[in-house]
């Protein structure tokens, strides 16, 4: 169990944080959404617009039920929590750590859902899916940063803080 695996919304930073937290660590970083757009040979809203978003999360969950990494970093894409499978591996493979931030925040960062990718019901809001979302990212977190009000510095400092009281924490490259 020596993978980090974020979760969370849509613009929760788990990209960023997870290429800083590599970096301190010494890990490798991967983003499980640019390996389902290398395989699909297509971007995210190009699949979803294709195959719908059942299409996609049947694609998301066979991608990230086959991660077969060591001393990685692994962004998820947000909807990832929709796959059982997927979370079950991921499970086994690390530690998985729950990026929360206040919906009004999220808001404020992520723009255009359809444009990003984001595995969105004809008709939902991204209040809906931030209410339908939170359950299972709590639901399956080892660890919950609560991002609230804090800059990224202070996110990888509680992260490696709970890594560490965790017993989680690998030994960090001088």
């Amino acid at each position: 169990m020596n993978n980090i695996i974020l979760i969370g919304m849509p613009g929760a930073g788990k990209s960023t944080l997870g290429v800083v937290l590599a970096k301190i660590l010494g890990y490798d970083f991967l983003d499980s959404d640019l390996l389902i757009q290398k395989q699909e040979k297509q971007r995210l809203p190009e699949i979803i617009a294709k195959i719908g978003t059942d299409g996609f999360k049947k694609i998301e969950n066979q991608v990230n039920a086959s991660i077969v990494v060591s001393e990685t970093v692994i962004a998820t894409g947000g909807s990832v929590v929709y796959c059982p499978e997927a979370m079950k591996h991921l499970k086994s493979i690390g530690i998985l750590v729950y990026l929360k931030l206040p919906l009004d925040t999220l808001a404020g960062r992520v723009g255009n859902l359809k444009g990003r990718g984001v595995v969105l019901e004809e008709g939902k809001t991204l209040e809906d899916l931030y209410r339908e979302r939170i359950p299972l990212y709590e639901k399956y977190a080892d660890i919950t940063i609560e991002e609230r009000e804090k800059d990224l510095e202070e996110c990888l400092q509680m992260l490696l803080e709970e890594l560490d009281s965790a017993g989680s924490r690998p030994d960090v490259i001088s």
